[in-house]
């Protein structure tokens, strides 16, 4: 049964109680208790991974989505997420599917060879664990990618990077890329904001970049007031710079009223072009603006030449001007990330999927 798959990374306290080890929470749970996530749950001397192969839907999107911008640009990639997460963020964005308490959102399922085989016939590059950070479903994500990768198709992590060192290194060496959410770069908005600290994340961006050969891209929701200082936003950047490298995407995105913030007004666009250039000035390479129109914010220029070699409109790509092995087509110099051969792009619209039935959205 989907509700009793045996989860990992868990040990028994000497008061009786069984603390969940995934990530920094450390949930201390009695029997019957679940985890802040919601998903993991203690049953009787283990503990219990209830939205194993259960899903809150999938689509085909465009790769720019998630946001990638330079992990094979213009594919499409198939997403889902489950229900709950492990941070309490009150901005969520995706709350309906993250905070569900219902297990009957979760309408589609899925073994992970069919989702690997679905992945395939539609033609998607990669399969995307995102809506809901899948680290709290990290067994079946890991089945997943292992499916996935039997048959070709890479795989994505969208999540907010809070999670421990053991399970950290297991999930991420079934990853090929990911888009780490750095939500603010202050301990006071993670804790008053999130219900979380920001040195495990920073944490794993370290040890992403540095200790494994996925491909990280970063997205910071800049909420008015709240995380879009000068200060702030420089001081991001130059850690950025410094601890990860120049050549790490950093994606600013605009928040929009939603979950239990309703009472602040959406990012404006100068905001967005503000942080860019904040970023751009501390020696980023990469950055771009989302959630808006803004052709300059979403296009990639070389570092060589400085021509816009892959231009975007939202998650719509214009022109593309790099080589298959990512070289500026003008002047040859490289561009970071993972790329291939470019064929027509997926484009900007999103494609629901039923995996019980076959479906023409990867050839439509």
């Amino acid at each position: 049964m989907a509700d009793l798959y045996p989860a990992r990374w868990w040990h028994t306290l000497e008061d009786g109680r069984m603390q969940c080890d995934l990530c920094p929470r450390d949930c201390r749970l009695h029997e019957g208790q679940r985890g802040a996530c919601f998903v993991r749950q203690r049953v009787g001397d283990r503990m219990v991974l209830t939205t194993y192969g259960r899903s809150s839907g999938f689509c085909v999107d465009p790769i720019e989505k998630k946001p990638l911008n330079h992990f094979h640009p213009g594919s499409s990639v198939l997403s889902f997420g489950t229900a709950g997460c492990n941070l309490a963020c009150k901005f969520c964005q995706n709350w309906d599917i993250s905070k569900s308490r219902e297990m009957d959102t979760l309408a589609d399922a899925a073994t992970p060879e069919r989702l690997a085989q679905v992945a395939a016939e539609l033609g998607c590059k990669s399969v995307a664990f995102t809506y809901n950070d899948p680290v709290i479903f990290a067994e079946y994500a890991m089945d997943v990618a292992d499916a996935c990768h039997a048959a070709g198709v890479k795989t994505v992590a969208v999540t907010a990077g809070y999670i421990h060192a053991e399970p950290r290194r297991e999930f991420y060496a079934k990853m090929d890329a990911a888009n780490v959410d750095l939500k603010a770069f202050t301990d006071e908005f993670y804790f008053k904001l999130c219900g979380a600290h920001l040195a495990p994340v920073l944490d794993t961006l370290v040890y992403l970049k540095h200790a494994t050969d996925v491909w990280i891209e970063i997205t910071t929701l800049l909420i008015p007031g709240h995380n879009d200082s000068g200060t702030e936003l420089g001081a991001l950047a130059k850690w950025v710079a410094t601890e990860l490298g120049q050549d790490v995407p950093v994606h600013f995105t605009a928040f929009h009223p939603d979950y239990k913030m309703t009472d602040l007004a959406a990012t404006p666009a100068a905001t967005l072009t503000r942080a860019r250039r904040i970023a751009v000035d501390n020696g980023l390479k990469y950055v771009y603006t989302g959630n808006v129109h803004d052709t300059e914010g979403g296009t990639t220029f070389c570092p060589g030449c400085g021509n816009a070699v892959i231009v975007r409109d939202w998650h719509r790509i214009l022109n593309y001007r790099v080589t298959d092995d990512g070289c500026c087509r003008e002047c040859g110099a490289g561009i970071a990330g993972r790329f291939g051969k470019f064929e027509r792009p997926f484009g900007p619209r999103r494609v629901p999927v039923r995996l019980s039935a076959r479906t023409a959205a990867g050839a439509s």
